[in-house]
């Protein structure tokens, strides 16, 4: 067997490579350039739907928030949808290409109902004024908007990964590199979507916002289709999702059984081709009581559903030490929910004026994103290598603490957030005064550093913890953070309001009705602070307590320090010479 062959067995995951010019950054452009473009949409929407529904649809404040909390809480959901299909039956490409057909599809039903004033309710001063045709012609639009946007956000951060083989030291660093310009991608587009597309759709016509939003979604998709020469195609395997299951079932029909103490006793086929695949993890200590599933009874014969491999075991404890992370930075994005909701409604009520020109409000989250876009390249270039040299970790720290990172300032963001709030209040109550929409940049700006340290740092740290198998899905558990936390700011709001509701003495809830002016949204940012610190000390326990997998042929943090260490070793043996 020559070399080039060999080469093609190790990938057998992968679409046999066609010439040299596959994987590798070069790949990734075409991915970058769909981000971008896609992004221009998507996050614009992020930023502009609660105001969408509110004037267009007629829901009230918190109907605005809750309905725009659950839309993108269902769409970062739905990634684990374009996750799994895009490991089980489809590769990642023509996961995106399908989901993004389906976006394309709910930006046109969004495009008509916007145009077409006979499709919209009428005031009438409730909650929710939607009915009949027109709210199935509304829920049908943002549902399927929601599905597709969570689709190609489920396939494309581990198609852009797949393109470096982890099992090289040398090009497993570049996939730290890929989800920071991966990122940048996403900060471009959306720079471009809260300014141009906002501005658009709040100050001319909505429906041409979401006809440029679905003109550059089209684009990005040609763009991704264009690259498809230059990827390595990962092809797709055994549900990930069934396997854990098929873990979980056999583990509680063996409760009654002993597990041994020699690990060596456990089932495992140690076959050629999952050594040449690297599938091989060796045994941990940890949740034991998930090894009863790797027990074979004597007489029995190894069947599937009746006995489940080592390997198998090991990757769902591995996904198991991943939920208290994955759970810890839901509160996070509770905390973003809130920037894109309630801090876009109090900027209609500021001074939106730049000498004579009026910027709309859901435009602020630019200011973060211009702080990213500044960030990113530097934090690339000069902060990672920096760091690198006094940490001796490839990254500079790991994903943990780049997680860790983003919580803290996550926190003090909500806690400067109800500040300006009372600001604004006093300036409006007492003199009616309104202060400028800048101030809210306070609270941007730091969340958006928050937003660049953990969104990376998740998804790099899925991406590499995971089973191979599973990589698309366990990227997906990034979104599924920001669904899980804008579920629960909708929760939040509708308890909020009936607990205040009442206990204070007006009987009004700190979030109900339409006058922010008489609401109390600064309580709410500060119950949201302090449970935030609450967090992140429950996240510093989990960091610590989480034991990386072990399963890298060859550890980079050693790579870096062999130097060092042979130094050291070359010292010592003159010593003893002498």
């Amino acid at each position: 067997m020559d070399s080039k062959d060999e080469a093609n067995v190790k990938d057998l995951p992968y679409e046999p490579m066609k010439g040299q010019r596959q994987g590798g950054f070069k790949a990734t452009y075409f991915i970058f350039a769909m981000m971008l473009l896609d992004n221009i949409g998507f996050v614009a929407n992020m930023a502009s739907m609660v105001l969408y529904f509110m004037f267009i649809m007629q829901f009230d404040l918190s109907g605005s928030a809750t309905t725009t909390t659950n839309y993108l809480g269902t769409a970062f959901l739905l990634t684990l949808i374009g996750g799994f299909i895009s490991d089980t039956y489809m590769n990642r490409l023509n996961t995106c290409l399908v989901f993004g057909a389906i976006e394309l599809l709910g930006y046109m039903l969004l495009i008509i109902q916007s145009h077409y004033s006979k499709l919209q309710p009428e005031p009438c001063g409730k909650t929710s004024c939607l009915h009949g045709s027109k709210a199935v012609l509304f829920y049908a639009s943002i549902g399927l908007l929601a599905l597709g946007g969570g689709g190609i956000r489920g396939s494309v951060p581990a198609l852009g990964a797949d393109q470096f083989d982890n099992k090289k030291p040398s090009e497993r660093k570049l996939i730290a590199s890929f989800f920071n310009w991966f990122l940048l991608s996403i900060t471009i587009g959306a720079t471009l979507g809260v300014t141009f597309v906002v501005y658009v759709s709040s100050e001319v016509a909505w429906d041409i916002g979401f006809s440029i939003s679905i003109s550059c979604a089209f684009v990005g998709l040609i763009f991704i289709a264009l690259g498809k020469p230059f990827y390595r195609v990962r092809v797709p395997g055994q549900s990930p999702l069934l396997s854990v299951l098929e873990v979980l079932v056999v583990a509680v029909k063996n409760w009654r059984v002993e597990v041994p103490q020699n690990s060596d006793e456990l089932y495992e086929t140690r076959d050629h081709e999952s050594a040449l695949l690297g599938k091989l993890i060796q045994h941990t200590d940890q949740f034991r009581l998930l090894d009863k599933a790797a027990v074979l009874p004597k007489g029995m014969d190894a069947r599937k559903w009746k006995v489940c491999t080592v390997i198998q075991v090991e990757e769902v404890k591995i996904l198991t030490r991943m939920m208290p992370i994955l759970l810890s930075t839901i509160l996070m994005n509770t905390c973003l929910a809130q920037l894109q909701t309630f801090s876009i409604q109090q900027g209609t009520l500021m001074d939106t004026r730049i000498g004579g020109f009026n910027v709309p409000s859901a435009t602020i989250p630019v200011i973060p994103l211009v702080f990213m876009s500044f960030l990113i390249p530097v934090y690339e270039y000069a902060f990672v290598p920096i760091l690198r040299k006094i940490t001796g970790h490839p990254n500079g720290i790991t994903h943990l603490q780049r997680v860790g990172v983003g919580l803290v300032l996550s926190a003090i963001s909500m806690g400067i957030a109800g500040i300006i709030e009372v600001k604004r209040k006093h300036e409006i109550n007492e003199h009616n005064h309104k202060i400028s929409l800048f101030w809210l940049s306070f609270h941007y700006a730091i969340f958006g550093i928050a937003d660049m340290f953990t969104l990376v740092g998740l998804m790099e740290f899925f991406y590499r913890e995971a089973p191979a198998g599973m990589r698309s899905l366990s990227t997906s558990f990034s979104w599924l953070s920001l669904s899980i936390g804008y579920y629960l700011s909708s929760v939040f709001v509708e308890l909020i309001n009936l607990v205040t509701g009442k206990l204070t003495n007006s009987k009004r809830g700190w979030l109900a009705g339409l006058d922010m002016n008489k609401n109390h949204v600064e309580f709410f940012y500060w119950f949201l602070a302090i449970l935030s610190v609450l967090n992140f000390v429950n996240y510093v326990f989990w960091a610590k307590w989480y034991k990386y997998k072990n399963d890298v042929p060859i550890d980079e943090e050693m790579l870096l320090k062999e130097p060092a260490r042979r130094l050291d070793e070359s010292m010592s043996s003159h010593k003893l010479s002498i």
